[in-house]
């Protein structure tokens, strides 16, 4: 059998090769339905090679070590069964390295398909993911994308998602007219794919276009009724619009209704979800330091943080855990969570061990004196490994919350020339009418 894309699959069911082949679409428009596209390949196939690592690679994207175990099931699956192509092996050997926490092996293997197979989407979104969540890497990010977009026929099937990638990536590094043209092209060829929505959301939020920003989030949300969580971020991009347009008053509303909503099935299945908690977390933490009172609502993310003591999939997410346990006073838990990054930067062996040495304890020490009041500390802890922050993953974006305590605490502590200097980093690595408003206000302060 082949794929929509002409790829061999090892498999004798048409049922199961259809089934991935939607899976495949499912996963990247970040519909919630590509988990049943999987199962329903293996049920037509128990032994396809492709089926069970498409199983891993959706179960290491939920990016909770407590799945881990279902993860190795599939591995031994693809290993007993029958004997695959080439490029289903590289897809092997990239779940295998993946969730033994070597994202570098993962990268590795991906991108040796994409060499051989430039038209393997599933092996590009994949890459593109890592590339931005375990090494904070835009540059090669973009690289691969652009590497293999030549290759490509506007007429193939899934060409309109290659686009919002390359759309996103040249938002990361700098480039916002062509990140803004490409996402839109990719709208227009699909307007279900949220990630070309995002990546035009990014481009509007780093240039302070902050009302087109959240009137383009709503004019794109009729997909997002078949959407996974990810519905949730960009519910989250159009609260910040909405922060940085002076609508304080409507926050916590859509904070309830739209970024956190607790009685969303979504939610309720996977309540500590990590990018949910992301932006639960570092939107509360914003609108406290705008002068907010968020009432109750860190109390909800401490009590999942406990839970996630020791994971470490998505670095990223581990301050955001601190600053729901640090609102909350939960301090013990607080050093808990300290002690399990140090124990696994020394002993896991995983590819950003070191990252979490010299960036993610830092940050989480930093988010935790912040809270504390302790302010000269958090700026000790943050400001000398400042410019690593990258190496945590995610956004710009969504990396400015910890750059914002860095510099609350640097103000506040009195460190009057670190502050400025972070002030002016911000006005100088963005366009002037992309300044938060964090900053602005700092700058204005003699």
């Amino acid at each position: 059998m082949k794929d929509a894309l002409g790829h061999e699959v090892t498999t004798a069911s048409a049922a199961c090769a259809a089934a991935l082949d939607a899976a495949t679409a499912s996963y990247l428009g970040f519909k919630v339905d590509a988990g049943q596209h999987v199962n329903a390949a293996l049920d037509a196939d128990p032994g396809c090679p492709m089926a069970n690592v498409m199983k891993g690679y959706l179960t290491m994207l939920i990016s909770n070590a407590s799945f881990l175990g279902a993860v190795d099931k599939r591995i031994e699956a693809t290993e007993a069964a029958p004997a695959a192509t080439q490029r289903e092996s590289l897809h092997l050997q990239a779940l295998k390295g993946w969730r033994a926490g070597r994202n570098d092996a993962a990268i590795a293997a991906w991108e040796a398909i994409l060499e051989a197979h430039p038209h393997d989407v599933v092996a590009l979104r994949l890459a593109h993911f890592a590339y931005f969540w375990t090494a904070g890497d835009a540059r090669r990010m973009r690289s691969s994308v652009e590497r293999v977009l030549p290759r490509w026929s506007k007429a193939q099937p899934g060409y309109g998602f290659l686009l919002g990638m390359q759309a996103f990536a040249c938002e990361e590094t700098g480039e916002y007219a062509l990140a803004e043209r490409q996402g839109h092209a990719a709208v227009e060829a699909n307007p279900a794919d949220l990630w070309a929505v995002h990546a035009v959301a990014h481009v509007l939020e780093m240039q302070g276009r902050h009302e087109e920003g959240w009137r383009w989030v709503e004019a794109n949300e009729a997909p997002l009724e078949p959407a996974n969580n990810f519905r949730f971020h960009l519910a989250w991009h159009r609260a910040l619009f909405m922060l940085e347009a002076g609508r304080v008053d409507e926050l916590l509303d859509a904070y309830d209704r739209k970024v956190r909503d607790l009685r969303s099935p979504l939610v309720q299945a996977q309540p500590d979800f990590a990018i949910d908690v992301q932006n639960a977390a570092s939107l509360l933490m914003r609108l406290e330091l705008a002068g907010v009172d968020v009432g109750s609502r860190w109390a909800e993310l401490a009590d999942r943080a406990e839970k996630r003591i020791g994971d470490h999939i998505i670095l990223f997410t581990t301050p955001h855990w601190m600053m729901a346990l640090a609102a909350c006073g939960q301090w013990e838990k607080a050093d808990a969570l300290l002690a399990a990054m140090r124990e696994h930067a020394q002993t896991s062996g995983a590819s950003e061990a070191d990252v979490v040495a010299r960036v993610a304890i830092p940050a989480c020490e930093a988010v935790r004196a912040h809270r504390r009041g302790e302010y000269a500390a958090a700026v000790d802890a943050l400001f000398p490994v400042r410019a690593e922050i990258v190496r945590l993953g995610g956004s710009h974006a969504q990396r400015d919350v910890l750059w914002q305590i860095m510099t609350d605490a640097a103000a506040r502590a009195g460190r009057v020339d670190e502050a400025r200097q972070l002030v002016d980093e911000v006005h100088r690595a963005r366009p002037a009418d992309g300044v938060p408003t964090f900053y602005r206000r700092l700058k204005a302060t003699p």
